[in-house]
């Protein structure tokens, strides 16, 4: 009786909680997926059920291809920076004698991280900008005039400009984030490797990376899913252009939903957005929990 007790108690202190995750996340994800079957007029409020038609729409629509390629493209940098750069970058740190150097280098990587995406935006918008920005000055400056650009305003570099600045953003939080794994592992095992002869490249390579595996594969997992929510960089900097080349989902969604008011459509998007976020955090916590490190 008491063993039941118990158990009727926890779920007495659990229920709330699936109440609440159920009302606010899974109740809304499944009125999308009804909302993705229709073609919806907001504004008139007219409905029409149209089956699988949006999601048919959204094969032969070349934007929603370019947003998903730009996407995956930002998923990719993000992964080779604020991963493995950052892994490398807090080995470094971790790595310099005297503690309060390594707290000062901590703080000066993990500002940028301090500022909010929409100030950063705005903040390399005008960094960007072809006439007055601060970057074709300093390539003016240095002798390299000729790689000036309209950094925002050009199809071949916008994405990239958007790109660049993001990591610029989040790459001191994910070092921060390394350098807290590393200082887990005992030191026990870098003196051993030291004393076997073992340089700071291989200490790196057999100690380092293998002993920091489950922050990895988290990481991997959060910058991975971050990369299919980007909104606000792109949003405040170009908006999706020029020509669309920057668009990402959730900017297309926006677009699709609130300028030319196909919510059904932005539905759809909304569902696929969630399906590969879905995807990508099982495959990575399946790795994880494979690769667990035990101490």
């Amino acid at each position: 009786m008491r063993t039941i007790g118990k158990r009727a108690l926890g779920l007495a202190w659990v229920v709330p909680a699936l109440v609440l995750v159920g009302v606010f996340v899974y109740f809304p994800l499944a009125e999308n997926l009804g909302f993705s079957t229709l073609k919806w007029d907001i504004y008139s409020g007219s409905q029409e059920y149209v089956g699988l038609a949006n999601y048919t729409k959204l094969v032969e629509d070349p934007v929603f291809w370019r947003s998903l390629g730009n996407n995956v493209l930002y998923a990719v940098v993000s992964i080779v920076f604020q991963v493995f750069g950052a892994l490398v970058l807090a080995a470094l740190i971790e790595g310099v004698r005297g503690e309060r150097w390594q707290r000062v280098l901590r703080a000066i990587y993990f500002i940028p991280s301090a500022i909010s995406l929409t100030v950063a935006g705005l903040l390399f918008y005008f960094i960007y900008e072809p006439d007055l920005g601060l970057l074709n000055h300093l390539l003016q400056a240095v002798g390299l005039g000729g790689l000036s650009h309209s950094w925002l305003g050009e199809e071949s570099t916008a994405m990239s400009a958007i790109i660049a600045m993001s990591q610029w953003q989040g790459f001191g939080y994910s070092t921060l984030l390394f350098a807290v794994a590393i200082q887990r592992i005992p030191r026990e095992i870098y003196q051993a490797a030291a004393l076997d002869g073992t340089g700071p490249v291989r200490r790196f390579f057999h100690v380092t990376v293998p002993l920091v595996r489950e922050m990895t594969g988290v990481m991997s997992m959060v910058t991975i899913s971050g990369a299919f929510q980007v909104f606000n960089e792109v949003m405040v900097m170009t908006s999706g252009g020029p020509d669309n080349s920057t668009q990402v989902l959730g900017t297309w969604l926006y677009r699709s939903g609130f300028v030319r008011n196909d919510f059904g459509y932005a539905a759809a998007i909304a569902t696929v957005i969630f399906v590969i976020t879905l995807g990508i955090a099982v495959a990575q916590l399946w790795v994880a929990r494979r690769r667990r490190v035990e101490w």
